[in-house]
């Protein structure tokens, strides 16, 4: 799952056309219900079960683009 892929899960999940790569979930008014919306999309696209320590680690679409890639 690409950057653009993960953009887009963010897009959806907090109803804001204007996530970019460097978009932090959290500072654009994300929290840990809608999260589990994220990792829960990206499981059902990739198949990669991200759990939510990983998703704190990595709160942008970038860092968590990365985060997938490496569990391929």
């Amino acid at each position: 799952m690409n950057v653009n892929a993960v953009s887009d899960v963010f897009r959806r999940v907090l109803e804001n056309p204007e996530v970019s790569a460097d978009s932090d979930f959290f500072v654009m008014g994300g929290d840990s219900l809608l999260a589990t919306r994220v990792l829960s999309a990206i499981a059902r696209a990739s198949g990669v079960e991200l759990d939510f320590d990983d998703f704190l680690d990595a709160p942008t679409p970038g860092a968590l683009a990365k985060k997938i890639a490496s569990q391929v």
